[in-house]
C-alpha cells in the first residue's frame, strides 16, 4: 500500500498493516516510533551503543506480537515504551557493580556551532546525565519520560503502570535531586544568573 500521508494513520492502524504483511507500514511507523524509544533508551542507559540495541529489540518485539494486535485495548506508543523501559532496566540491572565512563557516550556535535559553544553544551549534558544516572531507577525513568520526552502525566503513569500520583512524586522528587546534584555547578556550566 502507498500512503499519501503516513503522519495521518493511526499507529495501531499502521501495526495491524503491517500484520498483514505491508512493509511500508512497518517503516512509516519506525520512522515515527523508533527516534523517540531511541532517546528513551539512551537517556536511561547513557550508552548510544546500548540504546541502539535496545532500540532494536524493542522494534522487534513489536513486530512480533503485531499479528496479535487489538486495536483500541492500547497505544502502541504505551506498549513500545514499556518495553524500552523495561528492556534498560534489565540492562542496568546486569551492570550493576560497575561504572559507565560518561567520556564514553558519544554526543553529536553540530558542525555550525562555535567549538566554546560545543564543548558548553557537552559539559552541560555531561552534567545532567551524570546527574540523572545518580537518581534511582523509577525517578530517572519517570523525570526523563516527562521533562525529556515530553510526556503527560497520564500517559507515563501507564507505561510505567503506576498511578498517575506516583507519577507526580516520582517526578516531583527527581527534580529536587537533580537540584541538589547540580547545585553550585552554575558558573562551571556557564549558567550566570541575570
Amino acid at each position: 500500500m502507498a500512503f499519501d500521508d503516513p503522519d495521518a494513520i493511526p499507529d495501531d492502524a499502521l501495526l495491524v498493516l503491517f500484520a498483514n504483511g505491508d512493509r511500508a507500514a512497518a517503516a512509516a511507523l519506525t520512522a515515527r516510533l523508533g527516534p523517540r524509544v531511541l532517546s528513551q533508551a539512551w537517556r536511561m542507559l547513557g550508552d548510544r551503543a546500548e540504546a541502539e540495541d535496545v532500540t532494536q529489540d524493542a522494534m522487534m518485539r513489536l513486530w512480533k506480537i503485531a499479528p496479535e494486535w487489538r486495536q483500541g485495548e492500547a497505544k502502541v506508543s504505551t506498549w513500545l515504551y514499556r518495553v524500552t523501559a523495561n528492556l534498560c532496566t534489565d540492562r542496568l540491572r546486569r551492570r550493576r557493580g560497575g561504572t559507565q565512563d560518561i567520556e564514553d557516550v558519544p554526543e553529536p556535535a553540530d558542525p555550525g556551532e562555535p567549538a566554546d559553544e560545543q564543548l558548553q553544551q557537552r559539559a552541560r549534558l555531561d552534567a545532567l546525565q551524570l546527574a540523572l544516572d545518580a537518581l534511582p531507577e523509577r525517578q530517572k525513568q519517570a523525570v526523563i519520560l516527562r521533562h525529556l520526552e515530553g510526556f503527560g502525566n497520564p500517559e507515563i503513569a501507564e507505561i510505567m503502570e503506576i498511578s498517575t500520583e506516583a507519577v507526580e512524586s516520582l517526578t516531583a522528587r527527581g527534580k529536587r535531586a537533580l537540584t541538589r546534584l547540580l547545585a553550585g555547578k552554575r558558573d562551571e556550566l556557564g549558567y550566570q544568573d541575570d
